[in-house]
């Protein structure tokens, strides 16, 4: 990394991810900057409507380094400047749907507060529905179910984006947030980090339409 201040930010945003789900981190570097991404949720197979929330974070890093991949977790080094890559990387299915690079429109603000109390009432939402030694399916149906509504609050907006927001610790003090659209995805950029978010594909048949003279 390019500091130590970096090394140990890029560690706390790791073990938020880990504490989250078990999806990885993914590692992309190039010219000095470290982009950092975790899954807050995902759909898992195609009948899966759950959206997909990212959460994202920009660190300062060597301008050698370069690197594109997916891993499980982070550790210390010996260094203070740098951290310690696993032997391995994997490759989660929300790591193959990258956001849009540009074309990016503003369109909304959501203050800062509102996200916070929308994450505080979904957590206690998911640990009221989740039934007593609930298996993983059923717990990740609640969750998909409380998360992946679309919340008025947030102007339409998954209830995700505020458990991403507050969950990898994005919510820090009074904010607008402004929030951007490009296509299916949504950015929200708060000052420590920035949520995406892609809605479900459109699925069913369209309305018949006439063809021909």
């Amino acid at each position: 990394m390019a500091d130590p201040e970096s090394a140990r930010d890029a560690l706390t945003f790791a073990g938020r991810a880990a504490h989250i789900g078990d999806e990885g981190v993914r590692l992309r570097a190039t010219g000095g900057t470290l982009v950092m991404t975790a899954a807050a949720l995902a759909p898992r197979g195609l009948l899966d409507r759950t959206p997909t929330v990212l959460a994202m974070r920009i660190l300062h890093a060597d301008p050698q380094l370069e690197c594109d991949f997916v891993v499980t977790e982070l550790s210390a080094s010996d260094r203070d400047d740098a951290v310690t890559l696993p032997d391995s990387a994997i490759s989660p299915a929300w790591a193959g749907v990258a956001p849009p690079q540009g074309g990016w429109e503003k369109t909304a603000e959501i203050d800062s507060s509102t996200l916070a109390s929308r994450a505080q009432w979904g957590i206690a939402a998911v640990a009221h529905q989740v039934p007593t030694d609930a298996g993983d399916d059923a717990v990740r149906a609640v969750r998909g179910s409380v998360w992946g509504a679309p919340d008025d609050d947030l102007d339409g907006l998954p209830l995700g984006v505020a458990f991403a927001a507050l969950s990898f610790g994005f919510i820090g003090g009074s904010e607008r947030v402004p929030v951007f659209t490009a296509g299916r995805w949504t950015r929200l950029s708060l000052r420590r980090g920035h949520v995406l978010s892609r809605g479900p594909a459109a699925s069913g048949l369209t309305s018949v339409r006439r063809t021909g003279a």
